[in-house]
C-alpha cells in the first residue's frame, strides 16, 4: 500500500498540480455543527440518498421541494405517527416519485432518527460523537437500524450532511484495489475492516480527514 503522500503526488498530476487538487477536495463540518443539525435535516438527507438509489439524480433533484412538503419537512416527530391515510396519501402525490417500499423505509427512518434522540439526546450528536476510525461500525449501525441505508446509500446519505466519511465510488474501489487494500469491491465485515484500516493508516500519515482521503483516493484515478 502506497503511502497518502504518494496517492496524492498522483491525484495532483491528474489535476495540474496541488492547488487545482486542493480546490477539488471537499472538506467536513467541524464536529460541533454536525451535531447542531437538526433531526428533521438527518431524516430528509436519508429519504434523498434511499429515493436517489437506482433512480436518476435529475428526477430527484427536481421534484425535492414536493417531497419536503409531502412529508411535512421531514418531521419526524409527524412521520412516525403516519398511518395508512397518510401513505395512501404519498401513494397518489404525484409531486414525489411513488414508490411505496421507500415511502415505507422514510417512515421506518423516522423511528430510527427518534431512536438516537432518545439515546443520545439528538441524531446529530449521535453522528458527531461517533469516531472516524470506526466509520465502518457507523455504516454498521445504518445497515442494522436504518431501513435502506446500507451500502454507500448511507455513505452520501452522511457525507451530504458534512459528516467526515468515505464513500466507496468506482473510482475509490479502484484505488484501494490497486494499493492491495481489497481484491475486489469490499464486501462483508472482513474486506470492510480492511478499507476502515487502511484509511486509518492514511489518517495517521496525513492528519487528513475520511471525506478528503477519499476525494484524493477518487481523483487519484
Amino acid at each position: 500500500m502506497r503511502s497518502f503522500e504518494k496517492i496524492y503526488a498522483i491525484a495532483a498530476k491528474r489535476k495540474g498540480g496541488g492547488a487545482a487538487l486542493e480546490a477539488l477536495i471537499e472538506k467536513p463540518l467541524p464536529r460541533n455543527k454536525i451535531a447542531a443539525i437538526a433531526d428533521d435535516r438527518w431524516l430528509s438527507s436519508m429519504a434523498r440518498s434511499l429515493f436517489e438509489a437506482g433512480f436518476n439524480w435529475a428526477v430527484i433533484d427536481a421534484k425535492w421541494d414536493g417531497f419536503e412538503a409531502a412529508f411535512h419537512r421531514f418531521d419526524p416527530s409527524r412521520i412516525v405517527r403516519y398511518g395508512d391515510e397518510q401513505i395512501d396519501r404519498l401513494l397518489s402525490d404525484d409531486s414525489i416519485v411513488r414508490n411505496g417500499a421507500k415511502i415505507m423505509a422514510v417512515v421506518d427512518n423516522a423511528h430510527f432518527i427518534r431512536e438516537l434522540t432518545a439515546e443520545y439526546g439528538s441524531a446529530g450528536r449521535f453522528f458527531a460523537d461517533w469516531p472516524d476510525t470506526n466509520f465502518v461500525g457507523l455504516l454498521e449501525v445504518l445497515t442494522n437500524r436504518g431501513s435502506r441505508l446500507g451500502g454507500v446509500t448511507g455513505q452520501r446519505m452522511l457525507r451530504r450532511l458534512g459528516r467526515s466519511s468515505f464513500i466507496l465510488s468506482p473510482d475509490v474501489i479502484a484505488r484501494l484495489i490497486a494499493e492491495g487494500v481489497v481484491a475486489k469491491a469490499p464486501s462483508g465485515r472482513r474486506h470492510m475492516q480492511a478499507v476502515q484500516d487502511a484509511f486509518n493508516e492514511w489518517i495517521r500519515q496525513s492528519g487528513r480527514s475520511l471525506t478528503e482521503i477519499s476525494r484524493v483516493l477518487a481523483m487519484s484515478v
